[in-house]
């Protein structure tokens, strides 16, 4: 007969409040978070995207803000107020106090203009028309004219993008010299064979972004097209006999999202700068309509004498630029997962 073994008295004993908190005081508790949470979560901690974001959002808050409270008619013509220089109520400083040299002088030119009650933030241009208002109303045009080129290039090109890659072959590599043509007609071409066909106009710029832009989305998304369709999900979704179109929808698109969210975060600003060169150069928005191009073309006829008048829109414009670039980036790092803590 086998010996019996004798465990000690004490193994039987109930475990006690301290042993419990012995116990959770070693276990390592952490945040259970789904993949967007982790992006947002690492979004957040880039200051220079954070802080672009802020940025962007007040500019899209004052510039659709403003077709409500407007603080002038955006193409009233003042001649008497002609050329008054920025005048911020309660600031002294010269520059923002509505004061210009003349002959070695410093004068009041809404004074002088009789325009003493009145106050431009930005000045006043050749016409007379607030700056500010302008400035508002041609980067409203701008963005309207960039997020409705963008929305074009999301649905052509993540659509090519995504039929190209999925059946391969002989299709996927006619449909890629396709992209090869078109990347082949410069931009300038497009709009001006446009022009000849429209006039010049926010139609015009739509449909010339529209048409090139989309091919750098296509190739990017048939390019993760062609390595996600060879994963074990959807080969088990097509085992289960489920529909190319629900595949898309349901396991595509969600694994493309990244590379979707990061590179429309660089079409728009490059639309916005596309629009500005042509408004700029007189092919894109014309007068009275404003837009940065067009505030910039007015400002730079001026520049020696009133610099402002092109230091405003171009200010606006670059800060936009710039903020788009780095939400662009720091959108980039958050969704990439090789740059994991």
């Amino acid at each position: 007969m086998a010996d019996t073994v004798k465990l000690p008295e004490d193994s039987f004993k109930p475990m006690t409040a301290d042993d419990r908190a012995s116990l959770d005081s070693e276990k390592i508790a952490a945040p259970s978070l789904t993949f967007t949470q982790d992006a947002w979560r690492r979004l957040k901690k880039n200051k220079g995207a954070w802080v672009s974001l802020i940025i962007l959002a007040i500019i899209f808050i004052m510039a659709f803000g403003s077709l409500f409270m407007s603080p002038h008619d955006p193409n009233a013509v003042h001649p008497s107020y002609a050329n008054l220089p920025s005048k911020i109520p309660g600031v002294g400083i010269n520059g923002f106090n509505g004061t210009l040299v003349q002959a070695g002088q410093r004068i009041d030119a809404y004074q002088q203009a009789g325009a003493s009650g009145k106050a431009y933030i930005m000045g006043t241009d050749y016409l007379g028309r607030d700056l500010f208002s302008r400035v508002l109303y041609g980067t409203r045009i701008s963005l309207i004219i960039a997020l409705v080129a963008t929305l074009f290039d999301l649905t052509i090109g993540v659509t090519y993008g995504m039929f190209s890659g999925w059946k391969g072959g002989r299709i996927d590599t006619f449909m890629q010299r396709v992209i090869e043509i078109i990347l082949s007609i410069p931009n300038l071409v497009v709009i001006v064979l446009l022009i000849l066909i429209l006039k010049p106009g926010m139609t015009s710029i739509i449909i010339a972004i529209a048409l090139t832009s989309w091919t750098n989305m296509a190739r990017l998304v048939r390019a993760q097209t062609l390595e996600l369709k060879e994963q074990e999900f959807i080969l088990a979704a097509k085992t289960l006999g489920e529909s190319p179109l629900k595949i898309a929808f349901k396991h595509l698109l969600p694994n493309l999202s990244s590379v979707i969210i990061i590179n429309t975060m660089f079409t728009i600003p490059n639309a916005i700068f596309f629009e500005a060169t042509l408004s700029y150069i007189g092919i894109g928005i014309s007068s009275p309509q404003a837009s940065l191009g067009t505030l910039l073309n007015d400002g730079q006829k001026n520049f020696q004498f009133l610099p402002y008048q092109m230091w405003w829109p171009a200010l606006v414009l670059c800060i936009i630029m710039l903020a788009f670039n780095l939400l662009g980036d720091g959108l980039r790092d958050a969704f990439d997962p090789r740059t994991k803590e």
